[in-house]
């Protein structure tokens, strides 16, 4: 039995509102299928479910309801990339008809107070929470980087429970809120040197396949930037649902069972994972960016683009204060000049690249990779950017 507060009482029995009573309704269903005893304050909410190729009419529907019912969000709430920049859509030839859907999601979200930044790498515009923080955020691979990465403590929450969430500022106690679920239960001993950002891409893709959902401790890696770290943890979270790792000397948490199981990860292993991934075909459009790209990256690109032109097309995919950020850095220019594109607030992974006349997409990302033939029908060549840029 969960023990509620008076206020989230008051919430249940409808006293604040129709929305309020249907999200602690959730919030408390969760709960009491994963024995929580309480409920714990969160201090940011981040909710999926955005873009409409992934919810379409019903959820569009069922959002729009909520506001009717007088959804208001109480925590500070951020939301995962939509289907496309809202302000260049057009740009980047997204058809109509997904482009007014896309933007009234947008609208019915806006109308419950939640920020409309859509990324799925919050932690780059400076939403961080600190270490032991309780939060509820859905896009998986944030959840990795929140729990690994800044040791804070949220659960792969879904969209509707993560909105719950932020409509009740409260989410249930379980799983990685708690101590003893935050412990590896496999070790991984890194063999081999990992140089770029598809490296880790593949070292996640090959280590979430084998761990399935168990939390990783990883050695032998001695040096990380956060960039490699979140295509560590969105690959993993992409083939093997992992919401947490472990890295001896970088993560703030480094938590072992005794006796554990351990995988090794050397030179072959990492080739043979860079092989399954790329198709070896030239692609149509290379996508950077997933999880979302930093300014740093954007600046290393804008370098490497400057010194030779790429051989096919490229998207950028940053946050909106990122991409201004870029812009005031004059980054954009030679991109733009390059056949480059800026985009802000989506996703190559929930955009309709198969309407848009693509079928061979380009990506240093083990979890793009991962989910690009899935859900958007596409080759998939994988490699470095001085790779798949000029294939």
């Amino acid at each position: 039995m969960i023990e509620l507060s008076q206020e989230e009482q008051k919430m249940l029995d409808g006293e604040i509102s129709k929305a309020a009573s249907q999200s602690m309704e959730i919030l408390v269903a969760l709960g009491r299928i994963y024995g929580a005893k309480r409920m714990i304050p969160i201090t940011s909410a981040q909710v999926s479910g955005v873009s409409y190729k992934t919810i379409g009419q019903a959820g569009l529907e069922y959002l729009q309801d909520l506001v009717e019912k007088g959804a208001k969000t109480i925590v500070p709430t951020f939301l995962n990339p939509a289907g496309m920049d809202s302000e260049q859509w057009r740009e980047m030839k997204i058809p109509e008809d997904f482009a007014k859907k896309q933007i009234k999601i947008l609208d019915a979200y806006a109308k419950m107070g939640i920020m409309k930044t859509c990324t799925c790498a919050p932690y780059f515009i400076g939403i961080r929470p600190k270490l032991g923080e309780h939060i509820a955020w859905a896009e998986s691979s944030a959840v990795s980087f929140a729990n690994s990465v800044l040791g804070a403590r949220t659960n792969r929450e879904g969209g509707p429970s993560a909105l719950a969430a932020a409509i009740c500022g409260v989410t249930p106690e379980y799983g990685l809120h708690l101590d003893e679920n935050r412990i590896a239960k496999i070790a991984v001993k890194i063999e081999c040197e990992l140089k770029t950002t598809a490296d880790f891409g593949a070292l996640g893709s090959a280590v979430g396949k084998l761990v399935k959902r168990k939390n990783p401790a990883f050695t032998g890696i001695k040096t990380a930037s956060e960039e490699q770290l979140k295509v560590l943890g969105a690959s993993m979270a992409a083939t093997g649902s992992v919401p947490i790792y472990f890295i001896k000397n970088i993560t703030p948490e480094y938590n072992v069972e005794e006796n554990v199981d351990e995988i090794v990860f050397g030179e072959k292993e990492l080739e043979e994972s860079k092989d399954q991934l790329d198709s070896k075909e030239k692609p149509q459009l290379v996508t950077i960016g997933c999880p979302h790209a930093s300014i740093k990256e954007i600046e290393d690109i804008a370098q490497m683009v400057s010194a030779k032109r790429p051989t096919c097309d490229f998207w950028i995919c940053t946050s909106r204060k990122i991409k201004e950020l870029a812009i005031e850095r004059g980054y954009n220019k030679p991109i733009e000049a390059a056949g480059g594109k800026i985009v802000a607030d989506t996703c190559m992974v929930v955009c309709p690249l198969e309407s848009m006349g693509f079928s061979i997409t380009g990506t240093n990302s083990g979890k793009a990779a991962k989910y690009l033939p899935n859900l958007c029908k596409q080759k998939v060549a994988f490699g470095d950017l001085e790779d798949i840029l000029y294939r």
